[in-house]
């Protein structure tokens, strides 16, 4: 499966013409984008992803080997 994926913010003007312009071929199927509806068109929420915690303890250092 293709997913031809359509900006929100551009969903009333492509979403139409995309639809049509693949309708005769199964393996697309067109989509709009609407992950961060909450906000304004192109912010970042740094607290929408989940980071893994820094591994405690130092790293040996690094040098030529003898």
């Amino acid at each position: 499966m293709i997913y031809c994926v359509v900006p929100q913010a551009l969903e009333r003007e492509l979403l139409g013409k995309l639809t049509e312009y693949y309708r005769d071929d199964p393996s697309v199927e067109v989509i709009v984008d609407r992950r961060g509806q909450g906000g304004e068109p192109g912010t970042h929420d740094p607290h929408s992803e989940k980071r893994r915690q820094r591994v405690k303890g130092t790293f040996p250092p690094i040098g030529p080997k003898a």
